[in-house]
């Protein structure tokens, strides 16, 4: 399986006299892993959204594969596209196998929940589980099950790590990147944290006042060639790693 490509074609968004998208044209590559990072604010989330249509652009277009995101039914798209987001949203009520296969029930079809479970690092016997009985990033881990259920081949993740402690954080961001290889996924991940970006993606994205202001590898924002609000993000993770330095003598 490969993803598909999916371009932005001059899309705006406007929040009353406000552009929270301000004309962006891009291509992302079918394959590959993309981080959209940028202060709150930038419009990072905003324009995530607009391929799954939880944000209609006012102008613009966007195309998965070379089809209009419109060109259909809202519904049915999102049913072909992953999405992962914060705050997981399982349904408490419903198991995690009912919960992984809701995507696929919808369509008709039937899962393997063991082989999925397996796929993101959870013991076959959790499907019996409810959410509230899984840690944060256990339900995260079922949230990235839920997503690719479907046979998705476009994973949308929206800070998907972010309420998650930074242990935890850093196996399931390199076990997804794993994943994201194994099945040939294209990956659009938005996240505040820039080395979190710089770790998990391909080529990253940097945002200001609804516009991308920075498009570069990993390699050559550290290499500080990307510009200014690129290289006040990437000092973040630097100081930090300074202070470490210093503390550990």
């Amino acid at each position: 399986m490969s993803g598909p490509e999916v371009v932005f074609d001059r899309v705006i968004k406007r929040y009353g006299g406000r552009a929270a998208v301000d004309g962006v044209s891009l291509t992302i590559a079918a394959g590959s892993f993309t981080a959209l990072v940028g202060t709150s604010g930038s419009g990072k989330s905003t324009l995530l959204k607009t391929v799954n249509r939880l944000v209609e652009p006012d102008e613009g277009r966007v195309t998965i594969g070379g089809e209009d995101v419109t060109a259909g039914d809202a519904a049915l798209l999102r049913r072909r596209i992953g999405y992962v987001f914060q705050h997981v949203g399982l349904f408490p009520h419903l198991r995690v196998a009912e919960n992984i296969a809701m995507i696929p029930r919808l369509s008709g079809g039937t899962v393997n929940v063991a082989a999925l479970l397996e796929q993101v690092g959870l013991p076959a016997d959790y499907a019996a589980r409810f959410p509230r009985a899984l840690s944060g990033g256990e339900q995260q881990r079922v949230g990235v099950a839920r997503a690719i259920a479907g046979g998705a081949a476009l994973m949308l993740m929206d800070e998907p790590l972010g309420a998650i402690d930074p242990v935890t954080r850093a196996a399931i961001g390199e076990e997804y990147r794993a994943l994201h290889d194994r099945l040939g996924l294209t990956t659009i991940m938005v996240t505040h944290d820039m080395a979190e970006a710089l770790l998990m993606a391909d080529r990253v994205l940097v945002m200001a006042h609804g516009r991308v202001v920075a498009d570069a590898t990993p390699q050559v924002l550290l290499a500080g060639e990307a510009g200014p609000e690129a290289a006040a993000l990437i000092a973040v993770p630097r100081r930090q790693a300074e202070r470490l330095r210093e503390l550990g003598g």
